[in-house]
């Protein structure tokens, strides 16, 4: 059992695609794993045979639990095999001894016949039929922005849509994105698996942590002369837009360095201070739950390079191709509300960590501008940062001037060059 988040202790094997003695290719999908963070589907480490299923679907089982063995193939690429244990799933551990039964068979035909336990739940509670659907994903099969988008269309024009749809790898801007669960006046919507964990850890780390916030403002004026010089041709090479996110988690790193009490985790009575700073980015899965992958090592790439994993991470989490360890090592955290044009959000602390910061609207407003020859009244790109933070861990003063330099990077710093890098 692999481990799907820093916090997560344990998963439901939901779903296997192969039976044992089926040969499997290496990165081929087999088996859907869902915890209280993420429902995602795993891939086999090697190429092989899956001489042995030790947990059976629908059970849950601790994290470094042996789940299955896949017996390596020879060079010559034969079935025979070379190490019974060789690159098992996952590390050996007291593994459940459950037998397989008959309902893990799964039929090897269309992709239409392969769905992950999310897009099997849309599909049954939208009475949706995937022999119709073009499928974006992996081999074709049918994703979960796959599914959302057939709905919503359907919604929309009270009918089925044609099989087109937007690709899975182009995350859906925040003004695109429709809330597509329709139900009677008083009915009850039960939480999925993945609801009540949230439910459950957003909960207890409120109760945990004695949470603080903090605003500040900051002047993007520097940000967006920026993005105007080289935000078209950025676009045009590499097809996206280049946001202000970027900017943000480039700061956040910065400061955090001047604060390391921030990027640390509670540990009984004490503070762990992380050498290493990885900031997870809250991803919205179309209003169907939250994902945080996280960028390792930030002070060490470029602003670019920060760019493109943003990007690539979102889209992925968006399309259910995250790899396991993407999704560790968190020490801080960024949500990004900006977009839908919140004023200020107080987000909960991802526990351990002991700070979250909410990047809010960016908004043009007149603000006075000081200069050598005096004050001025300017119209600049006013952005809001909201921080929570574990007073366990640090004062308003140490949170208050974290943000500050925060604040500073993002007003001072020669953006323009960093864009060049």
């Amino acid at each position: 059992m692999p481990q799907l988040g820093e916090t997560v202790t344990e998963g439901v094997v939901t779903k296997w695609y192969k039976q044992a003695g089926d040969t499997v290719r290496a990165d081929e999908i087999l088996f859907d794993v869902e915890t209280d963070k993420v429902s995602t589907e795993i891939p086999s480490p090697v190429a092989g045979v899956l001489a042995e299923i030790r947990v059976a679907s629908g059970v849950t089982a601790k994290v470094g639990v042996c789940l299955a063995v896949v017996r390596e193939v020879d060079q010559a690429g034969s079935a025979a095999i070379v190490n019974a244990t060789a690159k098992p799933v996952a590390a050996q551990a007291a593994a459940a001894n459950v037998s397989v039964s008959a309902q893990t068979a799964i039929p090897k035909g269309r992709a239409a016949d392969r769905l992950s336990p999310v897009v099997r739940r849309l599909v049954a509670e939208h009475q949706l039929n995937p022999a119709l659907m073009n499928g974006t994903g992996r081999d074709g099969r049918i994703t979960r922005e796959d599914a959302l988008q057939w709905i919503a269309k359907r919604n929309t024009n009270g009918t089925s849509p044609s099989t087109t749809s937007l690709p899975a790898s182009s995350p859906s801007p925040a003004s695109a994105r429709v809330a597509t669960t329709s139900v009677a006046p008083g009915s009850v919507h039960p939480f999925n698996h993945i609801r009540k964990k949230v439910a459950e850890n957003t909960a207890k780390s409120w109760q945990t942590a004695p949470h603080v916030l903090q605003v500040a403002e900051a002047d993007f004026y520097r940000v967006e002369q920026a993005r105007s010089e080289y935000g078209t041709a950025w676009q045009a090479r590499e097809g996206f837009v280049l946001t202000y996110l970027p900017f943000i988690v480039r700061a956040v790193s910065i400061a955090l360095a001047q604060f390391p009490k921030l990027n640390a985790s509670l540990q009984g009575e004490g503070l762990v201070l992380h050498p290493r700073i990885n900031i997870g980015i809250a991803v919205d899965l179309n209003f169907d739950g939250l994902l945080v992958p996280v960028l390792k090592d930030v002070p060490s790439k470029s602003l670019p390079q920060i760019a493109k994993e943003i990007y690539d991470l979102a889209t992925r989490a968006r399309a259910g191709r995250l790899r396991p360890d993407e999704m560790t090592e968190g020490t801080y955290t960024i949500t990004n509300n900006g977009a839908f044009g919140t004023v200020i959000t107080a987000p909960i602390i991802l526990q351990p960590q002991v700070a979250i910061l909410s990047a809010d609207a960016i908004r043009k407003k007149p603000v006075v501008v000081e200069s050598e020859t005096g004050d001025a009244i300017a119209i600049r790109p006013i952005g809001v940062l909201a921080q929570s933070f574990d007073h366990r861990a640090v004062d308003g003063a140490y949170s208050a001037a974290f943000l500050s330099a925060v604040r500073k990077v993002i007003e001072t710093r020669h953006w323009s060059q960093d864009l060049q890098a």
